[in-house]
């Protein structure tokens, strides 16, 4: 029976031609892009999880086609992998729906609105209310949820909200997170010294592993970090008043104001600047 079986593997692999070559590479292909995914939103476990059920059954269809006797734990490993596939569509729709968004705008730099001159001058300025405006909120146990862009600001996440091109200014951002006002559940989109939009939503991480006390507003700073790394985000707590800093997914907590303002310096890309060089004009694209 071994022998037969070597000889058929041997048999299968001579008369391998180039259709079956681009099965196997498509197969490859989308479990990499899976396990690419997975990993991107830490979730390691769930990898494993798929990448030993899709071994499973790849050891099954093997034997079944070489002795033909697994018929039933075949159809079984088929209906589970579509109960998984059905399962990884309801957990992971948000993200689905921003990948989708972000294919619908391949090629697009940004929203036209999204581009900035500024000066360093300003940039500092626009640090320092942002910090004034968090401090602010901080005391008042007001949520915020800031995101800053150094490079192109994603399309999908503009249309989701309001346009303002605004100047940065404290009174405008708690004017804006204050809990009466309509766009206070969104995010505020900065790039250079503008707030581009507010009340934007964004999609919320996958990770397990986030603290119970951190609420949607953490969530969803993790999650546009995960899915851009060039993003910073800020956010103050509604429940605690803790100020909170997050980049590629990582979160920072109990921000004092002077951590704060430099962390927002190096978001804006202005915190190795002297402060005695000569103003320039900066393009944000």
């Amino acid at each position: 029976m071994i022998l037969a079986a070597a000889n058929s593997a041997h048999e299968y692999l001579l008369n391998l031609n180039w259709t079956m070559a681009i099965d196997i590479l498509v197969l490859l292909a989308v479990a990499v892009l899976v396990l690419i995914f997975f990993k991107r939103r830490n979730s390691i476990k769930l990898a494993l999880i798929f990448s030993a059920f899709l071994l499973l059954y790849c050891v099954v269809w093997v034997v079944n086609g070489l002795f033909g006797y697994l018929y039933v734990t075949k159809i079984i490993l088929s209906v589970v992998g579509m109960f998984m596939v059905g399962s990884f569509i309801v957990v992971y729709q948000t993200d689905l729906k921003v990948s989708f968004s972000k294919l619908a705008h391949l090629g697009e730099r940004g929203s036209k609105s999204s581009e900035v001159d500024t000066t360093y001058e300003e940039m500092k300025a626009g640090s320092d209310e942002i910090v004034r405006a968090c401090q602010n909120m901080a005391k008042n146990n007001v949520g915020a949820i800031i995101i800053i862009c150094k490079d192109s600001v994603p399309s999908h996440i503009l249309e989701t909200g309001t346009m303002l091109n605004a100047g940065i200014s404290c009174g405008l951002l708690e004017s804006i997170f204050n809990t009466r006002a309509p766009l206070h559940d969104g995010a505020v989109v900065v790039k250079g010294n503008k707030i581009l939009a507010a009340g934007c939503f964004l999609p919320l991480s996958q990770e397990v592993n986030i603290a119970k006390e951190l609420g949607t507003r953490h969530r969803a700073a993790i999650g546009i970090t995960e899915e851009n790394n060039d993003i910073f985000a800020i956010v103050v707590s509604e429940e605690t008043g803790v100020i909170s800093t997050v980049m590629s997914g990582k979160i920072k907590r109990y921000m004092t104001p002077d951590s704060l303002s430099e962390q927002i310096e190096q978001a804006f890309g202005i915190s190795a600047r002297p402060r005695k060089e000569r103003v320039k004009e900066h393009k944000f694209l």
